[in-house]
């Protein structure tokens, strides 16, 4: 079986994107096919696979979301712009689409050839100064759309000159804190000089930093707006990927960034079963 995939990237949070309007595969296949096909070496290799579905309610078209382990998640904001940019390429959505995802409606438009902007899910909850046991850092707590996507926001003033290495352990730990129902992303940061914001992000399925998440941008902009430690607009963010900006208008906060498109092919892997 050969099928037909895109692979994205947007601030190098890549995906493999395919229309399942078309396919129709299950979602234990859907499962199935992320987990091998992500793998790196053995496959294509990503941090997530994107589905387009059909629309179950007012929506041009459904979003599904599978992390490289087969875990589905809510949304993903860097995912919703590149498979925004799927629908109109492929002639599916014209240049402003309402794409479903688990915690909600998400409105898109296209701005340029290749960027993308992103009305993303407003805060369902939020709870600020948190005590995590094993450090003495502030940790936020936002969770974006409804259900929400889970997020700690943690202020890690030494955060441009530390390695990754010598903070995975810790992110590990928040990660799976056991007063978080769900777990959480974990969005270290600090602010520059010139008002840039430096963000690394540990994402729960992946299991690791990943190059940027879009979501946990909008979740630390929002804190770092609520705190008034940033009050200027947009807020720029310093991703390992590239650069983000979160805009707000009127309480609701907007994701903009570029998108890639690195292949467009078959996935013809002999070793795939679904």
């Amino acid at each position: 079986m050969e099928i037909p995939f895109y692979k994205m990237q947007g601030a190098a949070n890549d995906f493999i994107v395919i229309n399942n309007m078309e396919l129709k595969l299950s979602g234990d296949q859907l499962v199935s096919l992320t987990k091998q096909v992500c793998q790196k070496h053995f496959s294509i290799g990503s941090d997530a696979l994107m589905a387009l579905d059909f629309p179950q309610n007012d929506g041009d078209f459904r979003m599904r979301f599978y992390n490289a382990d087969g875990t589905e998640a809510e949304m993903c904001g860097n995912g919703v712009r590149c498979i925004a940019r799927y629908a109109y390429e492929t002639g599916i959505c014209n240049e402003q689409m309402t794409v479903e995802t688990q915690a909600g409606n998400v409105y898109c438009w296209r701005l340029s050839k290749r960027q993308y902007k992103v009305q993303m899910n407003e805060p369902s909850v939020e709870t600020f100064d948190m005590n995590f046991p094993e450090s003495n850092l502030t940790l936020d707590y936002v969770e974006l759309g409804n259900p929400g996507v889970p997020h700690l926001v943690v202020h890690y003033p030494e955060l441009k000159a530390t390695s990754l290495a010598n903070i995975t352990s810790l992110a590990e730990k928040m990660r799976s804190w056991s007063a978080l129902d769900k777990g959480a992303n974990v969005n270290f940061y600090a602010v520059d000089k010139n008002g840039v914001v430096i963000l690394r992000t540990f994402e729960r399925g992946v299991e690791d930093f990943t190059l940027a998440c879009g979501t946990g941008a909008v979740s630390t902009a929002y804190v770092l707006k609520k705190r008034r430690i940033i009050q200027t607009d947009p807020v720029t963010l310093q991703v390992l990927g590239g650069r983000l900006e979160v805009t707000e208008n009127n309480q609701r906060f907007y994701l903009i960034g570029d998108t890639n498109i690195v292949i467009k092919g078959n996935i013809c892997d002999e070793d795939l079963v679904i």
